[in-house]
């Protein structure tokens, strides 16, 4: 996860900075019917925060070419108050440099969403995708006095991923 500070937008002035770090953590995919995938992710921050997130997204998919997938669905994130204390919170101190309301998050529900993707499975192994991701946010991300007096509840994504899949099993 990419570090935050006051140099990153005006909106920021007064909070702390927020250090570079990572997630760590497993997923659950399963395939209930030969369109539809659901996932579940859980992941421990590192560094940046002390929180633990987790993500599920529903999708349906098709095949739109031989090596072509089109994919979409809904998706919600649900965090603690360790992830949400260094993104959304607001201490006595960063209120009175930035003028923001104090604000202390507890853990819940972060946003809920849709997803859509295209992905082109390049060889057998390496595939591509170009993503698009709405999100609304909610509980304490959305009650935070950041999002509230400087920022928005809507939220877009758009990107692009690669992926390498190492053919390896363990006997």
């Amino acid at each position: 996860m990419p570090s935050r500070d006051d140099s990153d937008g005006s909106e920021l002035k007064g909070l702390k900075k927020v250090k570079w770090g990572a997630e760590a953590g497993a997923f659950l995919e399963v395939y209930p019917t030969d369109f539809l995938r659901a996932r579940a992710e859980v992941r421990q921050g590192i560094r940046s925060h002390d929180g633990i997130v987790a993500d599920l997204a529903v999708d349906a998919f098709t095949d739109i070419a031989p090596d072509l997938q089109l994919s979409g669905g809904p998706r919600a994130t649900f965090a603690t108050s360790g992830y949400y204390d260094a993104y959304y919170g607001v201490n006595a101190k960063q209120a009175a440099a930035s003028g923001l309301d104090p604000y202390k998050p507890s853990s819940g529900i972060q946003s809920y969403g849709a997803g859509t993707a295209l992905t082109w499975k390049a060889t057998e192994n390496l595939s591509a995708s170009s993503f698009l991701e709405y999100k609304r946010l909610a509980g304490p991300a959305a009650d935070s006095s950041l999002v509230r007096e400087r920022g928005s509840k809507n939220q877009v994504l758009v990107g692009v991923s690669a992926t390498y899949k190492f053919n390896f099993s363990l006997q």
